[in-house]
């Protein structure tokens, strides 16, 4: 079996729910489903679903490097969004982060999200070469 490394973001739910922002195994990462919460466990851009976005990624992106993952590994996307609406602004993040990796993505409507000033929520999957 290969050696598995975990990311840990310091949110209080990773202890309390069991789980880690990022799992390598081998050449497989999965970043878990992450909210825009900012070094302070605030929400970052209230309203703003453009600046949610900017810092998911960069969540995830810090993620991805603490396990050895560089951004370019990203081979899949998950989009978690409260507002219809939002999906453009979002999606144009997503864009400038993703635009020369483009990976599969999906971008879905839900109800809601574990805290109601959050207007999404990300996840993604990555393949180290």
């Amino acid at each position: 079996m290969t050696e598995r490394a975990h990311a840990r973001s310091g949110s209080p739910f990773e202890g309390r729910i069991g789980f880690s922002r990022a799992v390598r195994q081998g050449p497989h990462v999965a970043v878990s489903g992450t909210a825009p919460i900012g070094a302070d466990g605030e929400t970052v851009g209230v309203g703003d679903p453009a600046a949610q976005m900017a810092r998911c990624l960069e969540i995830i992106r810090a993620a991805l490097a603490e396990v050895g993952a560089p951004l370019e590994a990203v081979i899949r996307t998950r989009v978690y969004l409260v507002h219809l609406e939002d999906w453009e602004a979002i999606a144009q993040v997503h864009g400038q982060v993703f635009g020369e990796i483009r990976p599969a993505s999906t971008f879905v409507q839900v109800q809601g999200l574990l805290d109601p000033e959050w207007r999404v929520e990300v996840e993604a999957d990555a393949l180290v070469g």
